[in-house]
């Protein structure tokens, strides 16, 4: 075989691919029978198929188990009314966080087209595990006396011993996309639920700030007609009515505010139309705190891009092995050539004679790496694996970090929430009752009840963020240990930073 090798080497040097011919004798035939054997078991141990429900079985199975929701692929009319009437039987009531969750996933059409990513992804799968296509080519060459007729067949053997690999490696790939897609179910169950307590709480505001605006136009008509009386100076007069004035300005931009949350929502959930009259429903209570134990752990147990990291390592480790065994043939084709040659010629005598010949050839013909053993690729493969090792290893870190981190703002939301609860919220209303009762026995002046009234009405426009702040933060550290919530934190604080702001300008 070496010398066979040094011989193909020597005769095409400068060509790069060699062919080798063989004589269709029995030899050659058992070849060609051997290379039809091979592909037929190949063809047999390898395909795979597509699955009945597209592999969605895996994602709903994840969404049921981490969030407690029903996910649907909508294929067909009959999945798309299904999924219509349980939307509109949610939307008939207020909206908890829970059914706001359940709509986006069954409504939410970026969700749908990651569900048919997933079935592109099952697609290439089941392609990348089907055999190579053989190549036919059918050529005449005619003449004045002399025709030729050449059929010929070919196929890579190279592709066809390697499609045992290759088809796990594609099945890897198509359990990474699932993953994947379970992590967009993840992200968009945790974005509406955010984005749910960010439209109640603005709701909440918007309901306090009427109810304030309420009493101050009360307030304001009374201190109307004591001045006209006499009774209460232009000073105090002018003193009650920018407090009502103020609390118009900021009933304004709490109904901005709510008209954008909503919005927001809105595109979570995928509504439009005559779906847009929903209503949404009021902040949960405080709950219990809930306490969990080793959340690094949980987290890197649990967490769907933990695992998606992992199932990429690995699929790069099977990809790695096969570059390196095939690093020094790129390809391997087998050729069957049948051809059919008829001509003329004139004898001595004047007489045409006929000549038919029939040959068959069967040709081996692979890539020999001249200026390229595989080193290139092999190193192409290794840099890429380490890259993956690399990202998984700094995934994991920043994963442990993420859990401590959600759980630290938790259990802070927690403490500020309870303590307006418990403490902030009744002290204004004492403070507001008994400034009352001193105003109305003439002890105090109307600035001492105007500034504990808008001191008042900041704590309880705090209260309500801080409540909303807490479920924020809930949902980001019960998806910081499952995965598909990144970048609630940040948004969290951010919004706490803008209410911050708000309240601190009143």
């Amino acid at each position: 075989m070496t010398s066979l090798a040094n011989s193909i080497l020597a005769t095409n040097l400068t060509r790069g691919r060699t062919a080798l011919t063989v004589p269709a004798t029995s030899n050659a035939r058992r070849l060609f029978r051997f290379g039809l054997l091979a592909g037929a078991a190949a063809l047999l141990g390898g395909c795979a198929s597509f699955s009945a429900d597209g592999g969605m079985g895996a994602i709903q199975s994840a969404a049921y188990a981490d969030i407690g929701k029903e996910v649907v692929k909508i294929g067909d009319d009959q999945a798309a009314l299904t999924a219509k009437a349980r939307v509109d039987q949610l939307l008939r009531k207020p909206l908890t966080a829970d059914s706001a969750v359940q709509i986006a996933l069954l409504n939410n059409r970026g969700l749908q087209a990651a569900f048919n990513e997933l079935g592109m992804a099952e697609a290439q799968m089941v392609a990348a595990s089907l055999p190579p296509n053989p190549r036919l080519g059918i050529s005449k060459l005619s003449g004045r006396f002399e025709i030729e007729v050449e059929r010929q067949i070919v196929g890579s053997l190279l592709a066809l011993a390697t499609l045992p690999a290759r088809a796990e490696i594609a099945r890897d790939r198509f359990q990474t996309a699932q993953l994947r897609t379970a992590e967009a179910v993840l992200k968009l169950a945790a974005d509406t639920r955010r984005q749910y307590y960010r439209a109640a709480a603005a709701d909440a505001q918007v309901t306090f700030y009427q109810e304030a605006k309420s009493s101050a136009d009360a307030a304001s008509e009374l201190f109307k007609r004591l001045g006209e009386t006499g009774g209460v100076n232009k000073l105090d007069q002018a003193r009650e009515f920018a407090f009502e004035a103020e609390l118009t300005v900021q009933l304004a931009q709490a109904r901005q505010q709510q008209r954008q949350e909503r919005e927001r929502l809105v595109r979570q959930l995928g509504l439009w139309g005559n779906d847009l009259k929903f209503r949404v429903g009021s902040l949960p209570p405080l709950p219990r705190l809930q306490s969990v134990k080793a959340v690094e752990a949980e987290a890197l147990r649990k967490r769907v891009d933990i695992q998606i990291a992992r199932a990429e390592l690995d699929t790069l480790a099977k990809s790695l092995g096969l570059t390196q065994a095939t690093r020094f043939v790129n390809d391997i084709d087998l050729l069957g050539r049948r051809t059919y040659d008829r001509g003329r010629s004139i004898s001595e005598d004047g007489h045409v004679e006929r000549e038919t010949s029939r040959s068959k050839t069967l040709e081996l013909e692979i890539d020999i790496p001249i200026y390229d053993f595989g080193q290139s690729k092999v190193a192409l493969a290794e840099q890429t694996y380490m890259q993956a090792a690399n990202k998984l290893a700094e995934k994991a870190v920043n994963a442990r970090s993420e859990a401590r981190e959600a759980y630290t703002a938790y259990r802070a939301n927690y403490d500020i929430t309870r303590q307006y609860q418990n403490n902030v919220l009744p002290l204004r209303k004492i403070i507001q009752d008994q400034s009352l009762l001193q105003y109305s026995g003439m002890l105090n002046d109307v600035t001492d009840l105007i500034t504990d009234a808008r001191n008042r009405i900041l704590s309880n426009v705090a209260a309500i963020n801080a409540r909303r702040d807490f479920w924020i933060a809930h949902t980001d550290f019960k998806h910081a240990l499952i995965g598909g919530g990144s970048g609630g934190g940040g948004a969290t604080v951010a919004a706490a930073a803008a209410g911050g702001d708000a309240g601190g300008g009143h």
